[in-house]
């Protein structure tokens, strides 16, 4: 069985991905650090399940970008 998430917490990991493309990173105590200097005003509990989904997210994210640059055929110099 997999891990269910919330729709609430889809939601705001979501929104601060795509609001904030370039900073957060695959590590999930990065990008804890990060929700802190937001000021994302949470639980510590809740604050968590959005870092670890965002974090789930990224790495989905760099697996896409991987894939697709091996695909793309290198150009000849």
């Amino acid at each position: 069985m997999g891990k269910v998430r919330t729709e609430m917490i889809k939601r705001i990991s979501l929104e601060l991905f795509d609001k904030y493309p370039k900073s957060f990173n695959a590590e999930f105590e990065v990008n804890k650090q990060f929700l802190n200097e937001i000021g994302l005003d949470v639980s510590k509990k809740l604050r968590n399940k959005v870092a670890g989904y965002v974090t789930r997210l990224v790495k989905i994210d760099q697996a896409e970008r991987t894939e697709l640059e091996e695909e793309l055929p290198i150009p000849a110099l």
